[in-house]
């Protein structure tokens, strides 16, 4: 087992690490203050090859693999977690879906763009009475000829309310269950029926609009059905078991900001003669905090790796998505108290780490449901 990063994996580093620190860094606060989509930053990623990652060349992308694609993702979201959002929704959930279940001419008209980061995608599952249990969607595609005519409504869209292409999800059957669920492709600018009902204001998570869209008689052409139909549930389940890795990604990159502004308050906050970091106290904290995170790293690339490999990786994703999300939100936590009331105030940025921490153990499959899920996994071994 190589523990090593590859030179390209290190260059892929060094250079979003530079351009985070550069770009995102002094603007964090503000993005997090006025919850405006950061569409130059965004632009930036995209000239830089950050909003296409893993998607191969020959659709735009960067070619990576998924380790580079994590530490890519981490390093966004250290910087900020409301981007790290935008850049995993966008990636991780809506270009995934097209790079897998999408045919030719679907991914070369709507990937392509979204690998270039000249459109923006969103992932439309979840809805008012249907997060964890997909089934219960009523969103429902009911074929009219050579059209299928969409009515409903989705809820948590990240990304939803600046999205150009947005995967769907709704039922052409409602009689089949979770059998009776497809996927298709939705154009806001181009679809008539599409209403953008409006973005919620979340605790943290800023940058990423999150939004609620309703459909209304929005009909699509059968050409934008990916795969085929009933394959809906399916596809969601195998594109979020991806999706869990980038997110754990997501935690790390939150738990490195949290873990290094509380380390470098530590050596410079005096209270009786010395700096705090003195108090073995304040060291053992710090020494929990790191080493939480390198165990949270390591699972991530082990599911990373075992997606590489074509290997089976459900169980290893949720575990990294769980673990890696209960983290952050820990390490975040540690860092308010070492730094005291101040942390509890917005003149610092730990209070802002711990609020975009907290999301992590929500989307995308709650630590309830992945407990379920590992335990389920173990007891059929």
């Amino acid at each position: 087992m190589d523990f090593a990063l590859s030179p390209e994996q290190m260059q892929i580093r060094e250079m979003v690490s530079e351009f985070v620190d550069r770009e995102i860094v002094p603007v964090a606060d503000e993005i997090d203050r006025s919850d405006e989509f950061p569409r130059d930053l965004v632009d930036e990623m995209a000239d830089l090859g950050l909003m296409g990652m893993p998607f191969p060349e020959e659709y735009g992308g960067a070619g990576l693999d998924y380790h580079s694609y994590a530490i890519g993702l981490e390093e966004i979201s250290r910087g900020s977690g409301g981007l790290g959002t935008v850049v995993a929704a966008h990636t991780s959930l809506a270009g995934n879906m097209l790079l897998e279940f999408g045919d030719e001419e679907q991914k070369e008209q709507y990937l392509t763009p979204l690998a270039e980061g000249r459109d923006i995608g969103a992932f439309a599952l979840s809805e008012a009475g249907a997060g964890s249990d997909v089934p219960a969607m009523e969103t429902t595609a009911e074929r009219d000829g050579e059209e299928y005519v969409v009515d409903g409504h989705k809820l948590w869209i990240s990304n939803g309310s600046v999205a150009d292409t947005i995967t769907l999800f709704a039922k052409t059957d409602p009689d089949a269950g979770n059998r009776g669920i497809s996927s298709f492709v939705v154009r806001p600018e181009a679809d008539e029926g599409f209403i953008l009902e409006g973005t919620e204001d979340k605790l943290g998570d800023k940058g990423c609009p999150t939004a609620e869209l309703r459909f209304d008689e929005l009909r699509l052409p059968e050409d934008r059905l990916l795969g085929e139909e009933g394959e809906g549930f399916v596809q969601a389940l195998k594109t979020l078991n991806g999706g869990r890795i980038t997110i754990a990604a997501r935690g790390v990159g939150i738990a490195r900001a949290a873990f290094e502004e509380a380390r470098d308050y530590a050596t410079e906050r005096e209270q009786f003669g010395q700096p705090i970091g003195e108090f073995q106290s304040i060291k053992h904290k710090l020494a929990d905090m790191d080493t939480k995170i390198q165990a949270a790293r390591m699972l991530m690339h082990r599911a990373a790796d075992r997606k590489i490999r074509g290997e089976e990786y459900i169980t290893e994703a949720a575990q990294a998505k769980l673990y890696a999300s209960e983290v952050s939100r820990e390490v975040a936590n540690e860092g308010i108290q070492i730094h005291g009331g101040y942390g509890y105030t917005k003149d610092f940025p730990a209070e802002r780490f711990y609020r975009d921490a907290k999301l992590n153990e929500i989307y995308e499959g709650t630590s309830e449901v992945l407990r379920n899920t590992i335990g389920d996994r173990l007891l059929e071994q």
